[in-house]
């Protein structure tokens, strides 16, 4: 088995460490867990390690984020070595996580948890935190080594420090083997059938509050298991890459105070919402806390903020309608008043321009309203609202710095790295707050620190590279969209098109994905809907056939070259509530692609029609 592990990583397809979207045109989502290995495992079998084999495996997992061919394969070498079943081994880019993941089950089903450890406990795990903030609870206890493990009522969790990754002397009694890999991350073994339920909500806790071990620790992680490499030190660049970045993120804010950069950008949101959480907690303690979200958004926001409020008793989460016929400034003006009365504590989540209909509010109506004084029943003042600003469509617009729209109001902004931060070539996220908020960053990045979630030594790298061109890709895809909406708009008058106006893109928003509604028939409700529905597909399906090297059926935005195109309803949104799902294509263009093929397919598609 090492020996093959050896061939495939010497025939390996390229995209394999650099992708980091997937087609969605050749996935199965209902199995997207086992799909990869179940045919790797043919490959394996047959002995076949050739580049075009391996090419045509399915996608791995659903995203880079949550597993990818390499954390795959690293997980199958491991579990073939202990004889588990792979399901049973979950890498992770954080060291902590895999703990907190067992602790949140455990937590939910009211199970008491043990947690072991050799030598010194892990620098990160501050007990008392995940105790009071986040409402775990567990005994720690140090071993000189896993054979001392007693028996315990409820799970074991056995932490070790490791320099090399091979076979492990497996106790029955440890139910939750945690191997931890130096700036790699970690590996997490399941052991036993009796703890086979927590694999799925493990999996989704890597999902959604951190990210799997990346392609490129993953691969280093496979030669340090077929004895070809040894684990090594940290990259001696990291800190002057981390200082380009941290000065590359505050020229393109328009900030002073320190960015926080995380390995996504869930991992940074989720590091955000634990902070303000832990704020609160000191600030107003026994206060509700509220969280707003719309209800729309993105799924993994939507997902998380949820998954918070599920483990902490006084967390609550409250719609936002916020766009497609609803104003955010109305909503929001709505919400804080009904929370200002109650007496609880405003977090307000939303994305500008919104997400998949690219809307602005009025930002001056929307400073208004945020700052506005309000009283609670008892007519005492109430709490002013913290605005968490996903800017990730345009990063490049300055909310925040001294004399902005929302520099009096306390706000924090975030941003995806995997879109334009990247180019699409890592997953990485960041986040600045304005001054009114530096009490805030600093809570944040403890939970950064505590989630061991902080971006990884190559993120910083491309990160390095990518973000001081950052301001002209957005400028130059932004012509690109704006050419091809013009475009649409002359060809198919009768498509509603969502992107900004001329007015708009005026005052600095310029963003290059839009969102297309194609016209309908049908004497029905529901046959309109299923018309438009099919002709969403068609028109994909045209664009990916007829120009397979650059139009890609794909989630992401922001990317180096080509045009991704989505329906949201069935990608980001995959966790919102059906109601409130967007059956409607989403179209993101790059600086780098051939506007004139599009425009050309875009007319047969037209003319079919």
């Amino acid at each position: 088995m090492l020996h093959y592990i050896k061939e495939v990583l010497e025939n390996m397809p390229a995209s394999w460490l650099s992708l980091t979207t997937h087609r969605l045109d050749i996935y199965n989502e209902k199995l997207a867990k086992t799909q990869f290995l179940e045919q790797f495992e043919i490959l394996f079998n047959a002995n076949n390690s050739e580049t075009s084999a391996l090419n045509e495996l399915p996608t791995a997992y659903d995203y880079i984020r949550l597993g990818h061919p390499l954390s795959c394969l690293l997980e199958w070498g491991i579990a073939n070595l202990n004889h588990l079943k792979p399901e049973n081994v979950i890498s992770f880019s954080s060291k902590t996580v895999p703990i907190l993941a067992i602790l949140r089950k455990n937590l939910l089903e009211n199970k008491a948890t043990q947690i072991v450890y050799t030598g010194e406990l892990p620098t990160f795990f501050d007990a008392e935190v995940l105790r009071s903030v986040y409402g775990y609870n567990f005994e720690l206890k140090q071993v000189e080594q896993a054979a001392a493990v007693s028996d315990f009522k409820g799970s074991t969790v056995f932490i070790a420090q490791q320099e090399d990754i091979s076979t492990l002397d497996l106790q029955s009694n440890i139910d939750f083997f945690v191997h931890l890999y130096g700036h790699l991350g970690s590996i997490l073994l399941i052991n036993g059938e009796q703890n086979e339920t927590y694999i799925s909500d493990i999996q989704h806790v890597r999902r959604r509050e951190t990210i799997a071990m990346t392609p490129a620790n993953s691969l280093l992680a496979l030669k340090v298991l077929t004895k070809q490499a040894s684990l090594g030190d940290k990259d001696a660049n990291l800190a002057a890459n981390k200082t380009l970045v941290l000065d590359s993120i505050a020229t393109v804010t328009g900030t002073s105070t320190a960015a926080l950069v995380g390995s996504s950008g869930l991992s940074i949101q989720y590091a955000i919402m634990m902070g303000l959480v832990h704020n609160a907690l000191e600030k107003h303690p026994g206060k509700a806390i509220k969280f707003v979200v719309p209800p729309n958004c993105y799924g993994g926001t939507n997902d998380q903020a949820r998954r918070v409020a599920a483990c902490i008793e006084n967390v609550e989460i409250m719609d936002l309608p916020v766009d497609g016929g609803n104003d955010m400034v109305q909503s929001i003006d709505i919400v804080l008043d009904q929370i200002a009365s109650e007496d609880a504590i405003p977090y307000i989540i939303a994305e500008i321009p919104t997400n998949p209909r690219v809307e602005v509010p009025d930002l001056i109506q929307l400073k208004a309203v945020l700052s506005k004084e309000r009283k609670t029943s008892k007519g005492a003042l109430a709490i002013d609202p913290v605005f968490i600003l996903d800017q990730t469509f345009c990063p490049n617009v300055h909310f925040l710095g001294e004399g902005e729209i929302l520099s009096t109001v306390r706000t924090i902004s975030f941003a995806s790295g995997s879109k334009f931060p990247s180019g699409g070539l890592c997953t990485a996220g960041y986040c600045v707050g304005n001054k009114k908020t530096d009490a805030l960053m600093q809570k944040i990045a403890l939970h950064l620190r505590l989630c061991d979630n902080e971006a990884t030594e190559l993120q910083m790298d491309i990160l390095a590279k990518q973000l001081p061109s950052m301001k002209q890709r957005i400028h130059d895809a932004y012509k690109n969209t704006r050419a091809f909406v013009n475009f649409i708009q002359e060809t198919l008058p009768t498509a509603k098109i969502n992107f900004v106006s001329e007015e708009l893109a005026e005052q600095g928003f310029t963003p290059s994905v839009f969102s297309l509604d194609l016209p309908t028939k049908g004497n029905t409700d529901e046959e309109k809907e299923a018309y438009k529905r099919a002709l969403n597909h068609k028109l994909i399906h045209l664009m990916i056939t007829e120009i397979p090297n650059e139009s890609k059926y794909c989630v992401s935005y922001g990317q180096l070259k080509g045009c991704y195109w989505t329906i949201p309803a069935t990608s980001t949104q995959g966790t919102t509530k059906e109601g409130d799902k967007d059956y409607i294509a989403r179209v993101a263009l790059s600086p780098n692609m051939d506007l004139d093929l599009h425009k050309k397919v875009f007319l047969d598609f037209v003319e079919n029609i």
